[in-house]
């Protein structure tokens, strides 16, 4: 039996809705991908999707963040229709912060001139830059690795990198996609103390997804489970493993929360 420890994350009071998806669908070819769906996410929230490979989970990040546009359907950032600005605006004006599954950061260069780079695109302002890189070498701990290339880092130590990247131009909404995979157990509880307290600290929203229920699970305020193109079913983590629907789809009866 599975048995998720909850991480302590605080209260969201603010209901304002950062983003929502109304009655989206996507295709690739004859494939469909994403039926109807809706859902709204709250400001300082903790969001997870659950689901097996290939369901949509990563789909509905690219469509955030403007790679792809879905096929029907809206998608509202703070209240605008997000699907009228192309990529190359969208994440800036939103804000967005994205931490992909794999890669992230550049192998050859040091961890410091991988913050330097992106904070070169990230921050107009010079004056702001260096003292941005220096806040998130320190808050993440990484003082001692600054002049190490990316390539020699452990697996917790690029996760982290990678996270201060994507922080770099103080994000209002942060993506995560597949963000526990691979990881070993150190590593995914370092990273799950580090999704609590930036939500804490710093009321971001944070989207998370995977297919390993457990890791997720833990620090999430809500979850939603997708299958067979549908949103299967979406609530806190106590309530949505007793799901029937949600049981039946991906959970089992295996599950225990505590």
């Amino acid at each position: 039996m599975a048995i998720i420890k909850k991480f302590r994350i605080k209260s969201f009071k603010n209901l304002n809705t950062v983003i929502e998806f109304e009655n989206v669908s996507l295709s690739y070819g004859e494939r469909l991908i994403l039926d109807n769906i809706n859902f709204k996410i709250n400001q300082g929230q903790v969001f997870g999707m659950l689901g097996p490979n290939g369901v949509g989970k990563s789909t509905i990040f690219n469509l955030i963040t403007g790679l792809i546009k879905p096929k029907s359907g809206r998608i509202l950032i703070n209240g605008k229709d997000a699907t009228t600005y192309p990529i190359y605006l969208r994440t800036k004006k939103f804000k967005i912060g994205y931490v992909p599954q794999h890669g992230g950061a550049f192998s050859e260069l040091t961890l410091h001139n991988n913050l330097k780079a992106i904070s070169e695109i990230t921050i107009e302002d010079k004056n702001l830059r260096e003292n941005r890189i220096n806040y998130l070498i320190s808050k993440f701990e990484l003082e001692n690795l600054r002049d190490i290339k990316a390539k020699y880092l452990s697996g917790g130590q690029k996760k982290k990198l990678v996270i201060a990247l994507s922080l770099l131009n103080e994000p209002k909404v942060l993506l995560l996609d597949e963000c526990f995979a691979a990881l070993d157990v150190l590593t995914i509880e370092m990273l799950q103390n580090i999704i609590v307290n930036l939500q804490e600290e710093n009321n971001i929203t944070i989207i998370l997804c995977d297919h390993q229920a457990r890791d997720l699970l833990a620090c999430v305020d809500v979850a939603m489970v997708l299958n067979n193109s549908r949103i299967i079913a979406q609530d806190t983590p106590s309530n949505l493993v007793k799901d029937i629907n949600a049981k039946n789809a991906y959970f089992g009866n295996s599950f225990n929360y505590n």
